[in-house]
């Protein structure tokens, strides 16, 4: 995937994190739980978990887009 692509994907990952309550926290499996400033920042960072937030919500908009959802 070219720089681009990924870069928008992050902005669109970080859009959709933003719009969670501040509150809320998020287990990604034994990794742990994470509050939404925490995912945003590791999305930014593109640390294992960011990349694993990134996929998670790909994998949600194919679903969306396939009516599986």
């Amino acid at each position: 995937m070219n720089e681009e692509i990924e870069e928008q994907i992050k902005k669109t990952v970080i859009a959709r994190l933003e719009v969670m309550s501040q509150d809320k926290k998020m287990s990604i499996g034994a990794s742990g739980e994470f509050s939404r400033d925490e995912l945003i920042e590791k999305v930014k960072l593109g640390d294992p978990i960011g990349k694993k937030m990134i996929q998670i919500e790909l994998d949600f908009l194919r679903s969306l887009k396939k009516g599986i959802i």
